[in-house]
């Protein structure tokens, strides 16, 4: 009796997805819960496993794409439990024969196995190489890293299958499809070389003495590569503080170009045509392939401006009642809680006060519907060394000062951390977005599409300000609400952003609700 395998559902609103890396082979037997093959959402990558033991049998093709729910495979439940019963029993008594004589020529016999790139996300279809943990040559075992792959949001580590030689058919830094074989594993062999490494423990010290013993050690992932080169700075000169000594972006941030600095005048002294030279080619130009993110952000920031009609209204804000509440309140509320007090929850809360009582800045157009949400899902955009994601705060209306705080940092850090999930990342109602943590004074935020407005905060700075017929300094921010005039008219953003400034600066409202 064939089962069938289906596509299951990933993330709100996602009718389809692409077929990653199959794991099995048509024809092929598998066990309850082994790895079949993975396929690619919107932000992330999924693993799909056999809920039967049994004959593989494939309908979809890596880099197909597929709707929710589509058979992309089937199992033969009897013929696959019979066949692996005999091939299990036979393993033992092979066994013996096999110890006396080295395993490797058998091993050398078998088909190496390709490692394909995996689907990453929904819609993406290639991906940037990171840095190569090995060497091609090099000995692996099942479950080790391979390299590291750049998608859309985030880095995905890519590990081995199986152990044995590897051999590397790309370079760090490549631009490949998905599925593309990247490298090729001889299964077996690796097990060998393993196995011997302890008989020839002094050739495998001076291995590592020449730097052999640790291939990340040195090498610097591509954003790192590219720092780098731009400082002159030789990568053999840069401690690398990422995993076996991997250089990081951070590290090559933090990299002086002394050593180019101290060469260069070494060879001016020699003659004026190597200085002409080496100032000719401070002149030269860089490129740099766009990573799988800035790619997608550009496409989208692009069509959000092309199918939209993006007004932006302005407001300023008196910041002091807030400032004065934080400063009376933040080191109880962190002795309590356990978290620091900011102004994103100040935010937030009136956010959602705000988009309750004018409810089509929490709508978007569907077609020729417009849908209303009786929720608040506040996204908040946060900048990562990958570039910019957005995830969201659920029922934030619902949420105390306390739980949005820790939700904040809870994201931000997996957001930084590269570690967001689809369900993370999707179905925000509004955005906030706080570009006066870079020192912006005054900005027009771009909508996040499918959502129909977003707020940008900026900078506090004192300002002189009429109070009550007199001119006093006051710390103040100006607020910026960007929004889609199809579905949300001047009335309702003007009333919205005003809104939000007569709570924040009468914080008090947020408590009591008025």
């Amino acid at each position: 009796m064939a089962f069938e395998v289906k596509v299951p559902t990933v993330g709100e609103s996602i009718t389809e997805v692409t077929i990653g890396r199959w794991n099995k082979k048509d024809g092929e037997f598998v066990d309850v819960n082994e790895l079949i093959c993975e396929i690619e959402s919107d932000k992330a990558t999924f693993e799909l496993n056999a809920e039967k033991s049994g004959i593989l049998k494939l309908n979809a093709k890596e880099g197909d794409t597929v709707a929710i729910g589509t058979v992309i495979c089937s199992i033969e439940e009897g013929a696959g439990s019979a066949a692996a019963k005999p091939a299990a029993n036979a393993a033992p008594a092979a066994a013996p024969a096999a110890t006396p004589a080295a395993p490797a020529p058998a091993a050398s016999n078998a088909a190496p196995v390709e490692v394909k790139i995996p689907t990453v996300g929904e819609s993406i279809t290639e991906v940037t190489l990171g840095a190569w943990s090995v060497k091609s040559g090099d000995a692996v075992k099942a479950g080790d890293l391979l390299l590291e792959i750049e998608s859309d949001k985030a880095t995905f580590e890519l590990h081995a299958e199986t152990t044995g030689t590897i051999e590397i058919l790309s370079k760090s830094g490549d631009t490949v499809a998905i599925g593309t074989v990247v490298c090729k594993i001889v299964p077996g062999a690796g097990g060998a070389s393993q196995a011997a490494a302890p008989a020839s423990a002094p050739a495998a010290t001076a291995a590592a003495s020449s730097g052999g013993a640790n291939y990340a050690g040195g090498h610097a992932s591509p954003a790192a590569g590219k720092i780098l080169n731009e400082k002159g700075v030789d990568a053999s000169a840069v401690a690398g503080s990422g995993k076996d000594g991997r250089i990081t972006k951070e590290d090559a941030l933090k990299a002086s170009a002394a050593p180019a600095a101290a060469a260069k005048p070494a060879a001016a002294a020699s003659t004026a045509a190597p200085a002409a030279k080496a100032s000719a080619a401070g002149r030269a130009d860089d490129r740099v392939k766009m990573t799988s993110l800035r790619k997608t952000i550009a496409r989208r920031l692009v069509a959000v401006k092309n199918e939209t009609a993006m007004l932006t209204t302005f407001n300023e804000v008196d910041m002091k009642p807030v400032m004065d509440m934080r400063s009376k309140y933040k080191d109880t509320f962190k002795e309590k809680y356990g978290i620091g007090l900011g102004f994103m929850s100040f935010f937030t809360k009136a956010v959602c006060m705000a988009l309750q009582e004018f409810p089509a800045v929490n709508a978007y157009i569907d077609g020729d519907e417009i849908v209303y949400h009786n929720f608040c899902d506040v996204s908040v955009a946060v900048s990562t060394p990958k570039g910019l994601v957005v995830p969201v705060i659920r029922n934030a209306e619902t949420m105390s000062f306390n739980e949005i705080e820790a939700e904040i940092v809870r994201l931000a850090t997996r957001a930084r951390d590269g570690k967001l999930s689809i369900d993370e990342m999707s179905g925000g109602t509004f955005t906030i977005t706080n570009g006066g943590i870079f020192g912006s004074m005054l900005s027009t935020p771009i909508i996040n599409s499918p959502q129909s407005a977003i707020l940008g905060m900026h900078n506090i700075v004192e300002r002189p300000v009429a109070v009550g017929g007199q001119v006093v300094i006051r710390p103040i921010m100006y607020l910026a609400l960007s929004y889609d005039h199809r579905i949300i008219d001047g009335r309702e953003s003007v009333g919205f952003l005003v809104r939000v400034k007569q709570l924040l600066e009468d914080p008090s409202r947020l408590l009591l609700g008025v």
